[in-house]
């Protein structure tokens, strides 16, 4: 058994601190199985775009072959030679990109949809009236809510009892996968099959969601054409187009796995970014008060934020693209695996080695990072390449910038009266998550904010005219520029 099955706590590969002993290419052994963590930014170019067809595999563990079948992979591992959501071969993803165009994925009408989400997302905010309240329960319900009405075509309600059940699934399933239940069912799946334990509550969600996909696929069988288009729609149509093709990928079995795909990869992260931005503005409020004037300056308070606008936010880009350096949230790329035999940095690596590139190490290598983006090759370093890329990437660019712009020029974000600073430390999961607690969003316009020399003072939720004193400014995010 390896140190990971060895320890009771969630425990991370790549730590900086085995990179620092061992190298930026070394070996952990997982059970009888040995990974090839890669670290560093040209360490992890070289493999993910210099090398990415050779690196293009994914290994299937037991416990995602027996929740989603030989093709099946969710966001967090997968079959090999596919799409993000291991459709078998390598024209999987492309395809589903390519249905994602034909529903005009950049167009106006997305951009419409997202707009109205983000006013809803500040609505549901303004119901708090400035009382403390938990960001995440919010935020991951707006960004599940836009995949839902992309995919499905129709906009849940907080009640419906399966978009409860969705949410609950992937937290669930994020957490989950950094457990000892995990490793341990991959250890020893033909005895954990029969076992109780959370393991089997895995199951229970993916027959649940499966089977509610599985449905509207079937409702969306009986729709005329004319009807509004949504993914399912369209991928249907490319089914019955490709019905003569033996080479096609497009099925209902592949559909299945992409839905999950984007579910899984376009709800969490997208919303726990969100969070570590919010949780940044309020522990940076001099960056937090630049921003807002920024955002007053160019759009006003007359429309809503369309994403065209990013071109005139320098700074705001600037603030977001910090925020997902700083935040790492998907500390490792997904897992992959060597389909031919090659070399990286110098090291032979032979054909079915299993590899786990340490984002979290390009995003914080001190030869490319300093704090003016004066040398910032490595701070957005590349875009995947080969046919690994993200099927919802342009999705999530236009609704974190959207979503921030929105909610940063409508509110002043504080923390509650009496709480003396944040917990900055992340939760170890699926995705690095903020631990949970609570904060303010007072409506920007009837709050003041710090004048000129005040940077480490904000103003009480509640008015009143309290005053607190910041906590210490984190070193580590910068004063953006001058």
């Amino acid at each position: 058994m390896g140190p990971a099955e060895l320890s009771l706590q969630p425990w991370d590969p790549v730590s900086p601190q085995l990179a620092q002993a061992h190298g930026n290419v070394f070996t952990v052994w997982v059970g009888p199985t040995p990974v090839v963590v890669l670290s560093g930014f040209r360490v992890v170019k070289e493999a993910l775009v210099s090398n990415s067809e050779q690196f293009s595999g994914r290994p299937l563990t037991p416990l995602f072959r027996d929740l989603f079948g030989e093709r099946g992979k969710a966001a967090l591992s997968a079959g090999n030679g596919g799409s993000s959501a291991a459709m078998g071969t390598r024209g999987g993803s492309r395809d589903a990109s390519a249905t994602l165009r034909e529903l005009g994925l950049s167009k106006l009408a997305l951009e419409l949809q997202l707009q109205g989400e983000a006013a809803e997302l500040a609505e549901a905010f303004h119901q708090e009236q400035g009382r403390p309240f938990d960001l995440r329960v919010h935020i991951v319900t707006s960004t599940a809510r836009v995949i839902g009405a992309l995919v499905f075509g129709r906009h849940f309600l907080l009640e419906d009892p399966f978009f409860q059940e969705l949410i609950q699934a992937i937290d669930f399933g994020l957490a989950f996968v950094s457990t000892i239940w995990r490793r341990l069912y991959d250890l020893f799946p033909w005895a954990f099959r029969r076992l109780p334990g959370p393991h089997q509550e895995m199951f229970r969600y993916q027959k649940a969601v499966r089977g509610y996909i599985c449905r509207e696929i079937n409702r969306h069988k009986l729709r005329t054409p004319e009807a509004h288009k949504d993914f399912i729609s369209c991928y249907l149509a490319q089914i019955t187009k490709a019905t003569d093709d033996p080479v096609s990928t497009f099925n209902e079995e592949n559909l299945i796995q992409v839905v999950v795909d984007l579910f899984l990869g376009g709800t969490d992260t997208t919303a726990t970014t969100l969070c570590w931005a919010l949780i940044y503005m309020v522990q940076h409020g001099a960056i937090q008060e630049r921003v807002q004037q920024e955002l007053d300056a160019v759009l006003g308070t007359s429309r809503a934020v369309r994403y065209e606008d990013r071109e005139r936010l320098p700074y705001t880009r600037a603030v977001l693209h910090e925020v997902q350096r700083l935040s790492s949230v998907v500390t490792a790329g997904a897992v992959r695996q060597c389909v031919t035999s090659t070399r990286v940095h110098g090291h032979p690596v032979p054909k079915g080695t299993i590899i786990l590139p340490n984002l979290a190490s390009v995003l914080y290598d001190p030869k490319y990072k300093d704090g003016n983006f004066l040398v910032n090759e490595a701070f957005l370093p590349f875009l995947p390449a080969g046919h690994r890329v993200s099927l919802g990437d342009q999705l999530a660019r236009m609704e974190l910038f959207l979503m921030f712009a929105t909610l940063l020029r409508t509110f002043w974000f504080q923390l509650p009266e009496g709480i003396p600073g944040l917990r900055l430390e992340y939760i170890f999961g699926g995705t690095r998550q903020p631990r949970p607690q609570k904060i303010c969003a007072v409506p920007h316009l009837n709050c003041p904010s710090p004048g000129p020399g005040e940077e480490g003072v904000w103003p009480m939720a509640g008015g009143g005219g309290g005053l607190e004193t910041c906590p210490p400014q984190r070193p580590s995010l910068v004063s953006f520029g001058s």
